[in-house]
């Protein structure tokens, strides 16, 4: 059964992604489930990480609804396959995403439907012109999903001090 507290959810064909709350981060980022039943090898290190930087920006005051994090939960059998969310709310008309699933739920196209469906629900917002993606240049599967996504490399690689070397990519809404 999958936890809905987060509020904010966005359908795809096959998904439900759930935006969590600082509460549910805080124990996702403390090795609990975050109220959800997650694939054999879920959650992995990046949606714990992510988890506990919600949290903490929550504590900071710097924390908006549906600028977080979002589980992504099969709909077929109510189990959360991964995460994607936002490094935090929109600032000068960008916002940056970041995802990642668990390994068994690779390759099956989840991640740019959930990308797809996340970055129109950012692009819609008025106060954001270009969602922004970062990935390392050896992940190609992250390489791959950002471009099916209908986003473009715009630099890089550049210096990370998380990760080496990251090649940005970002995606702008139409505007009519």
């Amino acid at each position: 059964m999958t936890a809905a507290r987060g509020g904010h959810t966005l359908a795809t064909a096959r998904m439900t992604l759930t935006a969590i709350d600082p509460v549910q981060a805080a124990a996702l980022g403390a090795g609990g489930p975050g109220g959800f039943e997650w694939i054999t090898g879920g959650p992995v290190e990046g949606t714990r990480t992510g988890a506990r930087f919600l949290a903490k920006s929550a504590a900071e005051g710097r924390y908006r609804p549906g600028w977080g994090m979002y589980v992504l939960v099969r709909d077929a059998d109510g189990l959360a396959l991964g995460a994607m969310g936002f490094h935090g709310p929109p600032a000068d008309g960008r916002v940056e995403i970041g995802y990642d699933l668990v390994p068994a739920a690779r390759g099956h196209g989840c991640a740019t439907e959930a990308l797809l469906a996340l970055s129109a629900w950012a692009l819609a917002d008025p106060d954001v012109t270009t969602v922004v993606a970062r990935t390392e240049p050896g992940n190609t599967a992250s390489r791959a999903v950002l471009t099916r996504a209908g986003f473009v490399r715009t630099r890089g690689p550049e210096p990370s001090d998380e990760h080496g070397e990251v090649l940005t990519y970002e995606l702008g809404a139409a505007r009519t």
